[in-house]
């Protein structure tokens, strides 16, 4: 009986145990499910979270962006990575003289994506003014470019005014939306982004340009029209864009060129090739920098009505752009420049510094020739 008994208490001790060692089973595997749920939980939050991050790093973005007015021309790399980051049509080019497998700049390192421009394409050969409305139209149809198009110039230096040059040809045109990396492949790569090597080849659009090409004729000066300005409006006041001995008549600047000199009436307004229209850290200079460069000729484009000019247009494109993202109308580009007006031997001519006792006005063809660089 006893034996019995002790059976019964010692089964009953065994089941208790089974029974307790299946609760704590039971309550494990509770543990551990809701353990999974808690993670899938925060799993879930962190992505909910890192979605919203993304998304106000987005609205931001465009925030960014839409800061940016339409009319300003001069950007930083950073605008730039957004730009091309976003959703918006954008095409970027990089413009140098010569073709593509020339341009040792773009091939060794160009920004993601950028198209190379041979600024051939912009400028006919014989005064390396712009092409006409039908062939700049035709190379805009060739990079995907209608007027709607966002487009970002650069160049491969800093004081290299080709970027410049293209877009101002952009504007002109009637692209609406026209960008300059300020500084140019410099700033992007000090900006820390990724460069590539590939050549990039642009895809042609079927669509209409959008509007009759030049939608800005405004912006340019003929050598008529120069002409035609110096003779009826007092206010006018043509600013060579140019190194100091250029404007002297010590050299034309340039190995095609032999004749040296200026337009008569013309004032300095600096050089861009010396960097004196870049900050140290290589972008453009304000607006207030220009004005001090013509203050010193006594100019200003709140009393003037302005037109710069260099030797062929490349260099007065960075003045233009300025007081054109400024929103100045009176500020033009004489795109013929001292190639077209030494073609004329009867205009008129200054040699020397104004009011200086070497100052001398003569006409073409009395200029020697032989002040072509070496």
């Amino acid at each position: 009986m006893k034996k019995n008994l002790m059976k019964l208490v010692l089964c009953g001790s065994m089941l208790s145990v089974l029974a307790a060692c299946g609760n704590k089973a039971a309550d494990t595997k509770a543990s551990t499910a809701q353990e999974s749920v808690k993670e899938s939980e925060k799993q879930s939050e962190k992505a909910t979270e890192a979605a919203s991050e993304k998304a106000e790093e987005k609205k931001e973005e465009a925030k960014d962006l839409a800061e940016v007015k339409t009319e300003t021309v001069y950007v930083g790399p950073e605008y730039v990575k957004e730009l091309m980051d976003s959703e918006e049509d954008v095409v970027v080019l990089e413009a140098a003289w010569g073709k593509v497998e020339q341009d040792e700049a773009y091939n060794k390192a160009h920004i993601p994506g950028a198209f190379h421009v041979n600024t051939d394409d912009i400028e006919e050969e014989e005064t390396w003014n712009f092409r006409t409305p039908e062939e700049i139209g035709k190379l805009l149809k060739s990079y995907g470019i209608t007027k709607d198009t966002k487009v970002v110039t650069y160049g491969n230096s800093p004081e290299n005014a080709a970027d410049d040059r293209l877009a101002t040809v952009l504007l002109w045109a009637g692209v609406e939306d026209v960008k300059n990396l300020s500084g140019g492949i410099d700033a992007w790569t000090k900006a820390g982004y990724e460069t590539e090597t590939k050549v990039n080849q642009p895809v042609a659009t079927d669509k209409d340009f959008g509007v009759t090409i030049p939608a800005h004729p405004e912006y340019i000066l003929s050598i008529d029209e120069v002409k035609e300005k110096q003779k009826d409006d007092p206010k006018f006041k043509l600013v060579s864009i140019r190194s100091k001995d250029e404007f002297l008549g010590k050299t034309s600047g340039y190995s095609y060129i032999d004749r040296a000199g200026e337009p008569l009436g013309a004032v300095w307004g600096h050089d861009t090739d010396d960097g004196s229209y870049n900050n140290p850290d290589g972008s453009i200079v304000s607006l207030e920098k220009l004005e001090s460069y013509l203050g010193e000729s006594g100019v200003s484009l709140e009393k003037n009505d302005v037109a710069f000019y260099c030797g062929t247009g490349w260099r007065a494109s960075v003045p233009f752009l300025i007081a054109h993202e400024n929103g100045y109308k009176n500020a033009y580009l004489y795109d013929g420049g001292w190639y077209v007006w030494q073609m004329d031997g009867e205009n008129k001519v200054q040699l020397g510094e104004p009011g200086s006792s070497d100052y001398k006005e003569v006409l073409v063809k009395d200029l020697s020739t032989d002040k072509a660089k070496k």
